[in-house]
């Protein structure tokens, strides 16, 4: 029985809009499992994509009463000027939306940060880039320093998108004109807040803690009931035919690393409650939340790059986990988890 989780149970072993509406339309014949996936790919190629899939422009049900009114609005896409500025910041929206593709010597895996980041980092209660832009530089006790934007985006590199798996090995170098281009769309996006103050609806929110120790099992119930039809059952996310991601994976190779902020329980409940499913943000309580999220961090997902050399897993989870009620470390279903992948396997577009 883990320490970390006394209450834990193991669960049962696991662009013409024309033209889109038409090839929708055929494929909804296919069904099953494929279909989802296609018309996932279909939709956001032609731009039909609905609020429930993208997350884009959903309003965080679970914020406060009131809240959502009182929050900032970024600027819309269309104002974004037509010069070289301008030239960056669409840049840096094209790499914040399609990772993979458009940073691909540095990802690892099958994410964008548009993943956790909704509505292309517009969202409130999903880490929006305009609420973050402005309290940089400050300090961080995860790497315990005094962080600029671009430490920041570094370790966003380094851990969700999990760089060490990317083809160059690791997160773009200092001065590299990724950070340059990120960091202009947040500075375009930010435009008019107050620098040095945290704004509402900053990070992922608050959560309510569980009435009950958090539980793998029911958070299996609420994964298979909430969750599987995007992510699939096996929680390794869903690509269309050619490949490409639809729905991100959320363990194993091709998802997060042990390092990111969202492999702890905390933050993924946040986010969840706040967010998902992303077609009724706000369903689930905070016990199923919390469930949920504890599920979602038992499973095998890419080592903490931090663990080099003649760093042990133990030496590791005391660390930098030890204060985290996680299962890094821990064995669970036979596997113990931290140890990652003897290889990464090829990541996506």
């Amino acid at each position: 029985m883990s320490s970390k989780h006394p209450s834990d149970t193991t669960p049962p072993g696991p662009d013409s809009a024309k033209g889109g509406r038409t090839a929708i339309r055929a494929i909804l014949a296919v069904g099953g499992g494929l279909t989802l996936a296609v018309l996932g790919s279909l939709v956001l190629e032609f731009g039909l994509a609905p609020s429930w899939l993208t997350g884009q422009k959903s309003v965080p049900a679970a914020s406060p009463k009131g809240a959502m009114a009182d929050l900032f609005t970024p600027p819309p896409e269309s104002t974004i000027p037509n010069d070289e500025f301008g030239a960056s910041v669409r840049r840096g929206m094209a790499i914040f939306t399609a990772t993979g593709t458009n940073a691909h010597d540095f990802v690892g895996n099958n994410l964008s940060c548009s993943n956790c980041h909704l509505d292309a980092g517009r969202q409130a209660f999903s880490a929006p880039m305009w609420a973050a832009y402005p309290v940089y530089p400050k300090y961080r006790s995860k790497n315990k320093m005094v962080n600029t934007m671009e430490d920041r985006i570094k370790g966003c590199f380094t851990y969700s998108m999990n760089a060490q798996g990317s083809p160059s090995g690791g997160p773009p170098p200092y001065g590299s004109d990724v950070y340059r281009d990120l960091q202009s769309y947040f500075y375009w996006m930010s435009k008019g807040l107050p620098i040095g103050e945290t704004p509402d609806g900053a990070g992922f929110g608050k959560i309510d803690k569980p009435a009950l120790p958090p539980s793998r099992e029911r958070g299996a119930q609420v994964f298979a009931a909430n969750c599987a039809v995007c992510h699939g059952k096996d929680g390794l996310g869903q690509t269309d035919v050619n490949g490409k991601t639809v729905f991100p994976p959320l363990w194993g190779p091709h998802s997060f690393n042990w390092g990111a902020g969202m492999h702890k329980a905390s933050s993924a409940a946040a986010f969840i409650q706040h967010n998902m499913p992303l077609s009724e943000p706000g369903k689930l309580s905070a016990q199923e939340a919390w469930d949920v999220a504890t599920f979602l961090d038992s499973h095998p997902r890419p080592k903490d790059p931090r663990q080099t050399g003649a760093i042990t897993l133990q030496e590791a989870d005391k660390k930098w986990h030890k204060s985290s009620e996680d299962f890094y470390g821990e064995t669970v279903d036979g596997v113990v988890l931290g140890t990652g992948y003897p290889k990464p396997a090829p990541a996506a577009n």
